[in-house]
Formats: structure tokens, C-alpha cells, sequence
């Protein structure tokens, strides 16, 4: 899967997809990342990117010459992907889009919007706005991460073992929290491990963890 970034703080990504299985993801080729300045697309000399909002108001809103130059640029990298963008004002995320996103053949352009966001009229080049909660952070790029992060290690050979995402907390239905799990040792400071789960017996094992599994609602 091809994931592009559209950010002024490329930096940031290095750390999280440098390590772990989203670096795994990039070493066997199951994912590639590239970023996209959104400088580079700055206008005039000082490379400007931002500009006060019509109405006023505090703050700057990214501008959308700078924006839609870079999705552009990305388009031209990859026509198929699909456009994303971060904001509030999105419908929230959740692993069933996650799912979504990872089985399909189409790669990423993912928006990462700063200051006190950007021209609405940007949106007509994006495909679909997600929140990751009903906060606000400084900038998309946080957001970014996890759609990336949430995507990339359902992709085919990420994780290893073929049922790896399946039992998961959210896999079947956006709400199923997985049940509690436990390694060793058996006891820990007075706090014992339950029975069922060092007697062997994988019927009863199956049916405690069905009755620990919890519900976000």
C-alpha cells in the first residue's frame, strides 16, 4: 500500500513508522511512506501556506493553493488513492474503517491541516474526513499516525500470524472489547491468575472469555 503524508512537519513521522511493525510494514514492501512539504507549495517568496480567516477571528487558516497543489502532486503519484483529511468536523473513526481502508487496492493521501485549520474549500479534492475523538489537537499529524498505524498492521503478513487481528477489541462490530489476558507468573503480588485459565480445559477457557468480553456501550 502506498501512503503519501501532506504535512509541513515531515519529522514528526520518523520515530513511529521508523520502528516496530510499521517499519516491518516498509522493509518487506507491504507499505511504502513519502512526504509531501506542504511548504514546497508555499506562495511567493517566503513560501506562505497560511492567511487570516474572512469574518476574522483569531488565528490562520491554511490556504487552499498550497493544499490542493500538494494532493495534487500526490494524485499524480498514485491517481487511484483515496484523499483523507483529519478534522473535527469528520465522521468518527473506527476499525471497521480501518478494516475498510486495508482491504482495499487503493493507497493513501492523508491531510495533515495546522494552525486553526483550512479552507473549507479544500474539501471538494478530499475523499472522506474522519475524527479521532471529540478533542482538538494542534495539527493532523497525530491523527495521521493512527490512521496509518491502524490500517498498515492489517495488511496481509504485518503481524504474523493469520488470526492476529481477529480476536481483537473492535475487529466485529466497533463496540466488542476483547477479554482480559494474563502471562506468567501465576500469582503476582497476591493477585492470582483465574483458575479456568491454567486447568487446560479450552471449552471453559472459551466460554469465560466470551462472558469476560465487555461492550463500549
Amino acid at each position: 500500500m502506498k501512503i503519501q503524508v501532506i504535512t509541513l512537519f515531515p519529522e514528526m513521522f520518523t520515530g513511529v513508522l521508523g520502528n516496530s511493525m510499521l517499519w516491518k510494514a516498509a522493509d518487506r514492501g507491504i507499505a511504502e511512506y513519502s512526504f509531501i512539504n506542504l511548504r514546497d507549495y508555499g506562495l511567493g517568496p517566503r513560501k506562505q501556506v497560511d492567511d487570516t480567516p474572512y469574518g476574522g477571528g483569531d488565528g490562520m487558516l491554511l490556504k487552499p493553493e498550497p493544499l490542493v497543489a500538494a494532493i495534487e502532486f500526490a494524485k499524480q503519484n498514485d491517481p487511484d488513492a483515496r484523499v483523507i483529511l483529519p478534522t473535527p468536523r469528520g465522521e468518527l473513526y473506527k476499525q471497521s474503517v480501518a478494516k475498510e481502508l486495508a482491504a482495499s487496492d487503493k493507497g493513501l493521501i492523508l491531510i495533515c491541516p495546522r494552525y486553526e485549520g483550512y479552507d473549507e474549500r479544500v474539501t471538494e479534492w478530499v475523499d472522506s474526513q474522519y475524527r479521532i475523538g471529540n478533542y482538538v489537537l494542534t495539527g493532523g499529524e497525530l491523527p495521521a499516525m493512527i490512521i496509518i498505524d491502524s490500517v498498515v498492521r492489517l495488511l496481509p503478513g504485518v503481524l504474523g500470524g493469520e488470526t492476529s487481528a481477529d480476536i481483537e477489541s473492535f475487529q466485529d462490530d466497533d463496540e466488542s472489547i476483547e477479554f482480559p489476558q494474563y502471562t506468567r507468573p501465576a500469582d503476582f503480588r497476591g493477585r492470582a491468575v483465574p483458575e479456568v485459565l491454567l486447568n487446560g480445559h479450552h471449552a471453559e477457557i472459551a466460554k469465560w472469555r466470551a462472558r469476560s468480553s465487555d461492550n463500549v456501550n
